[in-house]
């Protein structure tokens, strides 16, 4: 929310932060949801160069609702600042709202800015890290003239096509510069599809969508490619999660250790961290050294702070479901269970049997054996807590 005291807190290291003193130039360009206070942005977190908005986008352009409050007071307390210039040597500039007119384009915007940061980079022969997060697609979508219509499906998939060749215009400028056989590329997202926003929104066939711990909401596409490193054309069905980009990517630039170091306390700059870092190095299975990845577990949260489920190899455990559909799976809780609802993800993926198998009930009451893994990995995970204890709580209408 506009002006809230959360965010990115200077306790826990950004991946900029950590590659700072190994030489990288660090930009990030697009949308920042990590507080929109000076003290939350990205140059005040280890970035040298940030341009990009603070909020989702329908937030950005809610003054322009005809009931919006026209008390000036209203808006500078509760209004959104506009697109952020900012620099690490503390300049920060506004460079106007992000109206519904602008976002028709803004991706443009922070595609040049992107895009120069690259160039400049390459002239000083720096390594640099780079982080371009585009509005596209988010809520609600503004077409240019001659955008619409494109793909014949609707807005989003206009929307889509803009955002594909947007990425060609990044994929090309590597290839131009002929650094691209050593660049590592990362394209993913933060999330499952938001489908009750459709057809302004995702579709997928996994249950549930964003802001649930279903499949749908968790589940997400993700493609690497490192030339150099990497053979191309392969398909993966390990278990990998963002939060081991830090000690992947932290690995590729010559840190194998990022992870013991923080555990123990790790200077970076002025500033010396002691965290708890959740991923792995997956350096060794991407290049091919290893046939499997390190991650066998993963832990999806609830965006109130509880566990929804844990994923064990093959085996989801749903400790509480978000029995609702539509914007309701947004607005209600999820609803705790007093025995996990167990999936084989792998013979299972779209989480139906528990819903349509006549013989479910009888295919779980001859696996409870599965429950005693769950409890001891659940159990060794929550004992990290007690060292690392969350670093804040999340958001909340009451406090």
């Amino acid at each position: 929310m506009p002006g809230s005291k959360l965010g990115l807190s200077p306790k826990d290291p950004t991946l900029a932060e950590l590659l700072k003193p190994l030489g990288y130039a660090t930009g990030q360009f697009g949308k920042n949801h990590l507080g929109d206070l000076d003290e939350f942005l990205p140059t005040n977190h280890g970035f040298d160069e940030f341009f990009g908005n603070l909020y989702y986008l329908n937030a950005e352009e809610e003054p322009e609702n005809g009931y919006y409050p026209k008390d000036p007071e209203f808006k500078k307390r509760y209004g959104p600042r506009g697109v952020i210039h900012s620099t690490v040597d503390g300049k920060i500039e506004d460079t106007g709202p992000l109206n519904k007119k602008r976002m028709e384009t803004v991706d443009e915007e922070f595609l040049a800015a992107t895009i120069n940061f690259i160039d400049k980079s390459v002239q000083q022969k720096k390594p640099f890290f780079i982080w371009f997060n585009s509005t596209r697609m988010h809520i609600f979508t503004h077409l240019k003239p001659g955008a619409a219509g494109v793909s014949g499906q609707g807005i989003y998939a206009d929307g889509m096509i803009e955002h594909d060749g947007h990425v060609g215009q990044l994929l090309g400028r590597l290839d131009d510069l002929g650094i691209a056989d050593n660049t590592i590329v990362i394209y993913t997202t933060d999330s499952g599809a938001e489908k009750f926003s459709w057809p302004d929104g995702g579709t997928a066939p996994f249950r549930g969508e964003k802001a649930t711990t279903w499949e749908g909401g968790i589940r997400v596409p993700l493609m690497v490619r490192w030339p150099d490193r990497i053979r191309g054309g392969q398909v993966s069905n390990e278990i990998i999660a963002h939060e081991d980009w830090l000690p992947t990517l932290m690995a590729a630039a010559g840190d194998w250790e990022i992870k013991q170091e923080l555990l123990e306390g790790h200077t970076a700059g002025n500033t010396t961290y002691k965290v708890y870092i959740d991923g792995y190095n997956f350096i060794p299975y991407l290049t091919g050294e290893k046939k499997k990845g390190p991650r066998n577990e993963f832990f999806a949260w609830v965006d109130d702070g509880t566990l929804g489920a844990v994923r064990i190899g093959d085996f989801k455990y749903n400790l509480t479901t978000q029995i609702h559909e539509g914007i309701s799976a947004w607005l209600l809780p999820q609803q705790p269970r007093k025995a996990p609802m167990i999936v084989n993800l792998r013979a299972d993926p779209f989480e139906s049997a528990p819903f349509v198998s006549a013989y479910y009930d009888d295919w779980i009451v001859r696996r409870m054996y599965l429950m005693a893994p769950m409890v001891d990995t659940i159990k060794k995970h929550m004992a990290t807590y007690e060292e690392f204890p969350p670093r804040q709580q999340g958001g909340s209408f009451m406090k």
